[in-house]
């Protein structure tokens, strides 16, 4: 109730001072709903399955400014467009959704404008019934000829091979034992290059020559 005095009341005082039995009925109105939220919550813990696929066909039914309302209430919303909140509000009375009938009823002595909060609330509810995304409509397949049938199979055919001959590749690759570790051959140093000392030829001895002298003639008598 605190927070229809310092929000709520004040307004409606500002609006409607001069207008006594219109300011009493909204005060009333607000009042009577606060103390009733208790029992509106429990009734409507109760009647969520009941109620699910009948919110959904009203808010289906519904107009775009009515669906963005219910996704974000908003007092702006309700105040520009309390035509479409009230009927909203008579659709839900109809299935007798939680607090829907005395907030409709309250609306339409005031106006949905006077009532800002118990229509937010009301909307709040409404909006846990409704999916976070909208769903897409799947399209419809492409529509393929014979031939490009056969091509395709034959590509999935090939594709599955090559996914299987890789399978094969990947377990003989696991399986196989790792190869020897690449032993580096010794260094062989180079020899050392002995060192040759030349050493100098020996002199050839000659024989001494032996000059014969030849024999002296006799002489002739």
């Amino acid at each position: 109730m605190g927070y229809w005095k310092s929000k709520v009341l004040p307004k409606i005082q500002k609006v409607f001072g001069k207008d006594p039995a219109k300011k009493a009925a909204a005060l009333e109105a607000l009042k009577s709903f606060d103390e009733s939220k208790e029992v509106i919550n429990k009734e409507f813990e109760e009647k969520q399955g009941d109620l699910q696929p009948k919110v959904i066909e009203i808010y289906e039914a519904s107009s775009a400014e009515i669906k963005s309302l219910i996704k974000e209430p908003k007092e702006a919303g309700i105040k520009k467009q309390p035509v479409m909140v009230q009927k909203f509000l008579e659709e839900l009375a109809k299935i007798e959704f939680p607090g829907s009938q005395v907030v409709s009823e309250a609306c339409s002595k005031v106006g949905p404008a006077l009532l800002t909060g118990p229509v937010i609330f009301i909307f709040e509810k409404v909006s846990t019934f409704i999916p976070t995304t909208e769903e897409t409509v799947d399209a419809p397949p492409p529509v393929t000829t014979e031939r490009e049938g056969v091509v395709e199979e034959e590509h999935i055919k090939e594709a599955e091979v090559a996914v299987v001959e890789a399978e094969k590749a990947k377990s003989s690759a696991e399986a196989a034992p790792p190869p020897p570790a690449a032993v580096e051959p010794p260094k062989v140093e180079p020899a050392e290059t002995p060192v040759v000392v030349e050493t100098p030829p020996k002199p050839v001895e000659v024989p001494p020559t032996h000059v014969v002298e030849p024999a002296a003639e006799e002489p002739k008598s």
